[in-house]
C-alpha cells in the first residue's frame, strides 16, 4: 500500500521518513478539522464585534411576550371599564390580577381567581343548591321550646315529594331534639354534613316522622301566598307574588325566573283578584331575565335603556347605545297589580320596577330603591377566572338615570316590614275588601345596607361570549 492510498483510506497525517518534523495537512483529517474550527470561530468573532459597533443602525426584533391572566385583565379593563377617567391609574405590569382591580373605585368591578370560578358561575347563573338540598327553608321563632318551623317546601324537592307541611315544627333531626338557642346550630349543622336527614315535624296536632335524602336541588324564585282571605265575610284575598331574583336556571331548569312567573300568569289568566309583586330585598340578577319578565306586564313601548362600552370586531373600543322594545300579547298585560319594594331592591330589580311603571298604570308602592343604575358583564379570563366589569349604564323607558338616587314609589310605606301596607294601598287604589290587619302576617323583610348588596347576590348581570374577547387579545398580542 503506497503513501496515498494511506491517505485516502484513513484520512489523518503522515510522517515523512525523509523529513521526520514535517507533515501534511490532508483535507479530512483531524488538524484540518481542528484549524477550520478555528477560523469558523474567528469569523464569528469579528462579525460579532462588527455588529455591535454597528448597533446604531440595526434594530434588533423584540420577542412578543407570551398572554398572562395579568395582561389580559389589564386589556379587558381598558377596553371594556365604563369609568375610563380611572383607567391611566392601571399598571401595566405587574402580578397580582386582585390588585389591578382594586385600583378602581367601583367596587362591583371585580376579580374571581380560577380556584373559585365555578363555584361563583354557578351561584350567579342558576339558584342551585350547592352541596344537595332537601328542599324546604325554615324561621327561627325565639321564646319558643322547639323554635324551628317550616317556612317554605319547594313541590318538587325531596321535601315536597314526602309532603313534608308548610307552617310545620321540626321537633328532632336525625334523633337530635331540635330545643332552645341551639336549635338552629344543631339544625344547620346535621343538614351540612349528612345526606339522609330524618325530620319529626309536629302539625295540626299529629306528629310524623319523614325520611328524606338530600339530593341536586333547584330552588324556586317565584313564590305566591294569598292572604287575608275570608271566603264567609266577602274578602277575596289578596295575592302575594313573590321574586326573590332573576336567573336563567331555577326550578324552571330551561327559562328561569321568567318560566316560573309566566307559568303562573298562564295557570291563572281568570283570576281577577289583586296580585302584588313584591319584590322587597330582591338584588337583581340576568338582565335578560329581569327584561323578559317586565315583558310579560307591558303591552309595548321602550322596556329599557343602555349605554355601554364594548369592543368592535377589530378589537376596538367603542360606545353604543342599545334599547329593548316590548311585545304584545303576554298574560300580565290586564288584570289588578302593585309592585311593592325597599332598599334592598336593587339593580336588575330596579329594571323591573322602572319598565313595568313607567309603561302602565301599575304603582309602585313601599321605599325607595338601592339606586344601582350600572351593570356588569362577566367574562371567562385567560385563566379560567372570571372578570366582572361594569361596562353598562341602564336609563328607564323615559331616559331617566336613577343611579345613586333609586327609583321614589308613587305611594310611600310608612311600615315596609309585613303585609300590611301593600294589602292598604290595594283596597285604596283598586277598592278591594281586607279583613281587620293581622300583624301576625307580618313579613319581616330586613332594609338592605349598600355593604350587604354584592354581584354573588344578583346585580345587573349579562355574560360575554368570552372566546370572541380571547381570540381578539391573542391576535393583537402577536
Amino acid at each position: 500500500m503506497n503513501r496515498h492510498q494511506l491517505l485516502n483510506e484513513y484520512k489523518h497525517i503522515i510522517p515523512d521518513p525523509a523529513c521526520p518534523e514535517c507533515t501534511e495537512r490532508v483535507p479530512g483529517s483531524p488538524f484540518h478539522s481542528l484549524t477550520s474550527s478555528l477560523s469558523a470561530l474567528l469569523f464569528c468573532l469579528c462579525t460579532l464585534v462588527l455588529l455591535t459597533g454597528c448597533s446604531d443602525f440595526i434594530h434588533p426584533v423584540k420577542s412578543t411576550p407570551e398572554p398572562t391572566e395579568y395582561s389580559f385583565n389589564y386589556w379587558l379593563l381598558q377596553n371594556i371599564y365604563l369609568y375610563e377617567d380611572e383607567l391611566p391609574n392601571l399598571p401595566k405590569e405587574g402580578d397580582s390580577v386582585q390588585i389591578l382591580y382594586q385600583t378602581l373605585q367601583d367596587r362591583f368591578t371585580t376579580y374571581t381567581p380560577p380556584a373559585k370560578s365555578e363555584q361563583k358561575a354557578t351561584q350567579t347563573n342558576t339558584s342551585l343548591v350547592i352541596g344537595g338540598d332537601v328542599g324546604m327553608r325554615y324561621y327561627n321563632i325565639a321564646d319558643v321550646d322547639y323554635p324551628i318551623f317550616v317556612s317554605r317546601v319547594y313541590p318538587k324537592s325531596p321535601a315536597g315529594k314526602k309532603g313534608i307541611p308548610r307552617y310545620g315544627n321540626i321537633l328532632n333531626v336525625n334523633g337530635i331534639e331540635l330545643k332552645g338557642e341551639n336549635a338552629k346550630a344543631i339544625y344547620d349543622s346535621v343538614l351540612t354534613f349528612n345526606k339522609d336527614i330524618n325530620l319529626l315535624i309536629a302539625y295540626n296536632g299529629d306528629t310524623t316522622l319523614f325520611k328524606l335524602q338530600k339530593e341536586e336541588v333547584y330552588a324556586p324564585t317565584v313564590f305566591v301566598d294569598t292572604l287575608y282571605k275570608d271566603s264567609a265575610k266577602g274578602f277575596p284575598g289578596i295575592i302575594f307574588v313573590t321574586i326573590e331574583g332573576f336567573k336563567p336556571t331555577t326550578a324552571d331548569q330551561k327559562k328561569g325566573t321568567y318560566g316560573e312567573l309566566k307559568a303562573y300568569l298562564d295557570s291563572t289568566a281568570t283570576d281577577k283578584r289583586v296580585r302584588i309583586l313584591d319584590l322587597r330585598g330582591n338584588p337583581g340578577g340576568h338582565v335578560t331575565q329581569c327584561l323578559d319578565v317586565a315583558d310579560l306586564f307591558v303591552s309595548e313601548g321602550t322596556l329599557s335603556t343602555r349605554h355601554s362600552r364594548t369592543l368592535t370586531a377589530d378589537g376596538n373600543s367603542t360606545s353604543i347605545t342599545e334599547t329593548r322594545k316590548a311585545k304584545p300579547g303576554d298574560p300580565g298585560e290586564s288584570g289588578k297589580y302593585l309592585i311593592i319594594a325597599n332598599q334592598g331592591s336593587a339593580s336588575c330589580a330596579e329594571i323591573f320596577i322602572a319598565a313595568v311603571t313607567e309603561t302602565t298604570n301599575i304603582p309602585f308602592v313601599g321605599r325607595t330603591t338601592y339606586g344601582k343604575g350600572i351593570g356588569q358583564t362577566n367574562f371567562w379570563t385567560y385563566a379560567h377566572g372570571i372578570a366582572t366589569i361594569t361596562d353598562i349604564e341602564f336609563l328607564t323607558p323615559k331616559g331617566n338615570s336613577y343611579h345613586g338616587k333609586g327609583i321614589v314609589p308613587k305611594y310611600t310605606c310608612e311600615n315596609i316590614i309585613g303585609y300590611n301596607c301593600a294589602a292598604q294601598m290595594a283596597n285604596k287604589i283598586y277598592g278591594v275588601k281586607i279583613p281587620k290587619q293581622d300583624e301576625a302576617l307580618s313579613k319581616r323583610v330586613p332594609e338592605l345596607t349598600e355593604s350587604s348588596i354584592t354581584e354573588q347576590d344578583g346585580g345587573a348581570i349579562e355574560w360575554a361570549n368570552s372566546d370572541i374577547y380571547l381570540k381578539t387579545f391573542q391576535h393583537l398580542e402577536r
